[in-house]
């Protein structure tokens, strides 16, 4: 029996589905980060926004969320996406390499950023503790804002971009011990510290070591059976059970869910299914992180904006003058350039979201007041709403990603996409032979096949191959099609060769791009799609079959190879003229 829907239950996902509708398209028309529409959708739909007049305009409340709270229980998995993406691109190698930055400036940021907030609070007549707490919540900068700005304006690679994501990284890190030191002192009141309190740190510890053995044994074999059965929802199903299974795995030893996912695309990042899995994930988190800038516009209550400005406009922009000198005092003590100090510490300037969790325990668990507390987080999301506005300015400032070569750049990752290399489609027998050429003039490429069996045989050779679709514009671009020199498709699917060739000629108008043909019907409909040189199998058995002939019947060799290429271009001019029934009946017989 079918039960009676109520669409008042279902009238906050409509509202935040009709925001993404119409923020999007509109704000990339105008030019303009959706993630201001986002906040700003959140401020205009929220209880202090057009729900605070429902009471003398009882329409309003159809066009306004009700529920803040459950949005922003499911909002949390936008920042749990988010790290799982970053954790995809990073490797254990790439994170090796930049421990300087991530341990060295992202510690000393967040030391030195907590100190002097801290002593701040404390002149402003908060506690010490309260005041410790507050410094640790508002030193955070916000991951789920700034990230997805670098990776819109292409200036993650740059060096304050690099140096950007070192410091959010290590942010993200002490999250947990942040909470865990909150609930401490929560709970021991004015007592001192001992050493016993140190054992409330275990559980986290063994949280990080099983997501580590878990991960190492069951991840690859996991996703490998998966694959085998060819199903793109079965593949869906079991990429979100990794990222969810992960932070909740986290989330019960005291870990940020956040963490636990970052971990876990830490692990997935070394394996053949990064970009598949990065290409399933990415309509989630986008999807997801809307929610979240929907659910921060939520929670900034006008009414104490309004009541009070002048204090909480203080204390956001003090907030971003400190945390911005911190950071840009730190990028040049590691060697930064003046600009790329100053891009990033516009970018770090502004409070984040973890200042909502952290403030939130520090409420709950009475070290922080409650009035104080929430004074605090309205200045942190106004802070947070100038983050696109201080990112714009800075990208400005720092100039071109390219010319920001510095110390913060890392060794390229071993598992990454290929810069100005070959993407080789299809790892069968054709594929591993052109691999193998390739190698021999030492040009950098990536194998991609959706057979798994090929993939894993490819791999244990040393080659860098891929499981994943390769019709899919998402997948291109996680590989590395953006930077490719060529595009070489070796599938023995006409149809499949044929999708290849329509999207990435889509994606790249100037890429060369050589395909492998069927026939010479085939290799037509390849150049009709936008296939730079098409190789019927037909044609090039008979060429070769001629040419050894030829040779062994006495004809010199010269002679031969001259005529053979004569005869190709031949072949190439025929197949890309407009077709002609003469044509028509060639190519219908094959030759």
């Amino acid at each position: 029996m079918a039960t009676e829907v109520s669409p008042g239950e279902y009238k906050d996902v409509v509202l935040f589905l009709a925001t993404a509708g119409i923020v999007v398209p509109l704000f990339r028309r105008w030019n303009i980060s959706p993630i201001l529409g986002f906040l700003g959708a959140g401020i205009v739909l929220g209880p202090f926004g057009l729900g605070a007049f429902s009471d003398q305009f009882p329409w309003l409340s159809a066009v306004t969320v009700e529920n803040p709270k459950d949005i922003s229980q499911l909002a949390e998995f936008g920042v749990v996406f988010l790290l799982f993406m970053i954790g995809l691109e990073l490797s254990w190698e790439r994170l090796r390499l930049m421990r300087r930055y991530v341990f060295g400036m992202g510690g000393l940021q967040v030391a030195l950023s907590g100190a002097a907030i801290a002593g701040g609070a404390m002149l402003l007549g908060q506690p010490p503790i309260a005041a410790a707490a507050i410094g640790a919540a508002l030193a955070l900068s916000s991951t789920a804002v700034v990230m997805p700005l670098l990776a819109e304006r292409k200036r993650q690679h740059s060096q304050a971009g690099r140096a950007t994501f070192a410091i959010l990284l290590f942010q993200d890190l002490a999250v947990a011990p942040i909470l865990i030191t909150l609930a401490v002192l929560g709970r021991q009141g004015d007592s001192a510290f001992v050493l016993k309190d140190l054992l409330a740190f275990a559980p986290a510890v063994l949280g990080l070591l099983a997501l580590f053995v878990i991960g190492r044994l069951l991840l690859r074999p996991m996703l490998r059976s998966v694959a085998k059965a060819k199903s793109e929802e079965l593949f869906m199903a079991a990429s979100l059970l990794v990222v969810i299974g992960a932070g909740l795995l986290a989330a019960l030893t005291g870990l940020s869910m956040a963490l636990g996912a970052f971990v876990a695309g830490l692990l997935l990042a070394e394996t053949e299914y990064r970009h598949e899995v990065e290409r399933t994930i990415e309509p989630f988190k986008g999807l997801l992180l809307g929610l979240f800038f929907v659910s921060i516009g939520i929670g900034l209550d006008l009414s104490k904006l309004v009541a009070d400005p002048l204090p909480i406009l203080g204390m956001a922009f003090g907030l971003m003058a400190l945390t911005g000198t911190v950071v840009f005092g730190l990028g040049k003590l590691f060697g930064l350039k003046t600009k790329a100090a100053l891009e990033a510490a516009l970018l770090l300037a502004a409070g984040g979201e973890f200042a909502f969790v952290i403030l939130d325990s520090a409420m709950n668990a009475g070290v922080v007041g409650e009035t104080a507390g929430q004074t605090i987080l309205v200045a942190s999301t106004l802070s947070m709403i100038c983050i696109p506005f201080l990112a714009s300015f800075g990208a400005r400032l720092g100039g071109r990603p390219g010319a920001n070569p510095g110390s913060v750049a890392v060794e390229p990752d071993a598992e990454g996409p290929v810069e100005s290399g070959v993407l080789v489609i299809g790892y069968g027998r054709v594929g591993r032979l052109v691999g193998d050429m390739l190698g021999r003039h030492d040009i950098p490429w990536v194998g991609i096949d959706r057979d798994p069996r090929l993939v894993e045989s490819g791999r244990r050779a040393g080659g860098r191959i891929f499981f994943g679709d390769a019709s899919r514009a998402e997948f291109l671009k996680h590989c590395g099609l953006d930077t490719a020199r060529a595009l070489i498709i070796t599938m023995d699917s006409p149809e499949g060769a044929e999708a290849v060739v329509a999207t990435a000629r889509e994606m790249r108008p100037d890429l060369t791009i050589v395909a492998r043909a069927r026939d010479a019907r085939h290799a037509k409909r390849l150049y009709e799609l936008g296939a730079t040189d098409a190789v019927p199998e037909t044609i090039e058995a008979s060429l070769q079959l001629s040419e050894a002939a030829l040779v062994e019947i006495g004809i010199p060799m010269g002679l031969v190879i001259a005529s053979i290429h004569e005869r190709r271009d031949e072949f190439r001019k025929e197949l890309n003229r407009p077709e002609s029934l003469g044509g028509r009946r060639r190519m219908r017989d094959g030759r």
